[in-house]
């Protein structure tokens, strides 16, 4: 299973942070983590950087992560901003995202769009560049050609958010062939088999079963595994999960502050006194961590002047403290000079509603009757490390046994890397959505009732039909081949193998509602005397991050393969 890579560098490229993390083929192991992102005054030191991207008044790339909004903020200081771009958050533009293409846009914190891809594109020349430099500093002699690239991604996006993704990345400048896709709870998932406590005894054994659940800025993504007796993993559930990550949590702070301080002071604050926002968003950051169930008493969180000057501009505003009395907030919300102290019970409130939309999935999940032999969860993710998330699932999830390991914000990262070097450790996945081709046939009234027809050298036939090659919530094994029967052309010069999925089971035709087209295989005929001449064998290869369909010409043995174009 080994790769024959010299070195594996997995970028996890988050919804509110990203970093990267490698390791050499002799020891994969060991794993290197960038350790020098520094956030900026206050010398924050941390193993991954905001996932934010500036660009200048020409709209070429300046800077990423911290230093993009440090240096954004210091124009805005100066009142030299304008025409400069600032991206923040935009990974989420991908997720559920049914009409994403090649020309989605992304908005800058202004409301300006530019092409998504751009974004995603620069984001991960910048990764790979700071990678680059940082392994000369400690190698030389190493390549491009020895490196493997391995990019996480939820395990719940859509197949076009999974393409657009390896498109941004071969735009980088990552060649295709040196480039893998790794599921974010199936990478946690590979990291755990590593770990040498006594809690390795959980799922170290062939048949023990257990989920994964990866809580990230954005998304909770969550996978069930079981161990096999070859140290691969079998996935039991298909990946499902939804929009709970801890960004739900910081805009529920900005809403909050902006019931106090209203929309026009937040807006002007935000506009204005950029390098103050970033301030206050980092300071909740860092109390959020630790907020914990036992947190009692108040937590003081720094209120810039410039926020409360703002506010009083304001010809109609009523005095700060007044308006917290209206607020019902009297006693719970105090205001000195430069700091404002909060009753914890109000910020818990805060984390609420993300924790219990992925309670309440993990809830369903459970109830099913093959998920009863499930006894333990690993728990994952930047918001995973949070104590107050980590206490109410362990409170609300009863009978099951929850483990956090060491660093969790990075295991994902470190899975990735481990993934790189043994790319056969996942045998199978369970499919998310049901697959299969657009085609005619002999129209049959019993069949047929709703389709639409058509007349081909006189024969009457259906269009449109839903020919299913795999089933929603089938086991595929990685690499795992379906072929159809033999397929006659209806034009003598090519066929189009048009593709759709849909998350229904039965789909009947290409044009129900939910059936989503991903792509199409244009398959050129050699001469032949008739259309039979020229009868194909399509295939696809499912288990994989991405669909590979083939069709072969039966007669010349022609093959012509592509993965499907869902953009």
């Amino acid at each position: 299973m080994a790769g024959s890579a010299l070195l594996v560098v997995a970028f996890d490229f988050g919804t509110t942070y990203s970093g990267y993390a490698f390791s050499f083929r002799d020891d994969p192991l060991k794993i290197q983590t960038n350790q020098k992102w520094i956030a900026g005054s206050d010398q924050l030191i941390s193993l991954k950087t905001p996932t934010c991207v500036l660009l200048d008044p020409n709209g070429q790339f300046d800077s990423f992560g911290y230093e993009a909004e440090n240096h954004f903020a210091t124009l805005v200081e100066d009142k030299e901003h304008q025409g400069w771009r600032l991206f923040r958050r935009f990974k989420m533009i991908l997720h559920n995202n049914k009409d994403l293409s090649r020309s989605t846009t992304v908005e800058d914190i202004n409301g300006k769009s530019i092409p998504a891809m751009t974004i995603f594109t620069m984001s991960i020349k910048y990764l790979k560049k700071h990678f680059t430099e940082a392994l000369n500093k400690q190698k030389t002699g190493i390549v491009d050609e020895d490196i493997q690239y391995v990019i996480t991604v939820p395990a719940i996006w859509n197949d076009n958010a999974k393409q657009f993704m390896r498109e941004a990345a071969e735009n980088a400048g990552i060649e295709k062939a040196r480039l893998k896709l790794s599921f974010e709870p199936e990478a946690a998932s590979i990291w755990c088999q590593t770990i040498s406590t006594d809690v390795k005894e959980t799922w170290s054994k062939a048949g023990r079963q257990y989920m994964v659940i990866d809580l990230g800025g954005g998304t909770a993504d969550i996978s069930v595994h079981e161990k096999q007796i070859d140290d691969t993993l079998k996935e039991l559930h298909k990946a499902s999960g939804g929009p709970w990550g801890g960004t739900v949590v910081d805009n529920n702070y900005l809403e909050w502050l902006t019931k106090i301080f209203g929309n026009t002071t937040m807006q002007r604050f935000k506009n204005e006194q950029m390098e103050d926002y970033f301030q206050l968003l980092r300071d909740f950051e860092i109390k959020k961590r630790g907020i914990g169930p036992e947190s009692k008493g108040k937590i003081t969180f720094r209120l810039s002047a410039s926020m409360k000057e703002l506010y009083q501009e304001e010809s109609n505003r009523v005095p700060l403290e007044e308006k917290i009395d209206q607020l019902g907030l009297s006693g719970m919300v105090t205001l000195t000079s430069d700091k404002m102290r909060v009753e914890v019970s109000v910020i818990k409130q805060l984390f609420e509603t993300p924790i219990h939309c992925v309670i309440e999935h993990v809830q369903q999940i459970f109830a099913k009757p093959n998920m009863q032999k499930v006894e333990t969860i690993l728990l994952v993710g930047g918001f995973g490390e949070c104590k107050l998330a980590q206490n109410l699932i362990q409170k609300e999830i009863k009978k099951k046994k929850i483990i956090i390991p060491e660093e969790a914000g990075i295991v994902v990262l470190k899975g990735a890397v481990r993934f790189g070097h043994f790319q056969g450790i996942v045998r199978s996945r369970i499919m998310a959505h049901t697959y299969g081709l657009s085609v005619c046939t002999t129209f049959v009234e019993q069949k047929h009732k709703n389709a639409e027809v058509i007349f081909i050298d006189g024969v009457k036939e259906a269009l449109n039909i839903f020919t299913i090659m795999i089933r929603a919530g089938k086991e595929v094994n990685i690499g795992e081949i379906i072929s159809t029967g033999p397929l006659t052309p209806i034009y003598p010069d090519e066929t189009n193998i048009i593709v759709y999925c849909t998350e229904e089971i039965d789909p009947e035709y290409t044009t129900d509602i939910g059936c989503k087209h991903i792509g199409t295989l244009i398959v050129k005929h050699s001469n032949g005397k008739s259309k039979a001449d020229n009868q194909i064998k399509a295939s696809f290869i499912f288990g994989d991050t991405e669909l590979l369909v083939k069709a072969v010409n039966i007669r010349t043995k022609e093959e012509f393969s592509t993965y499907m174009d869902c953009l």
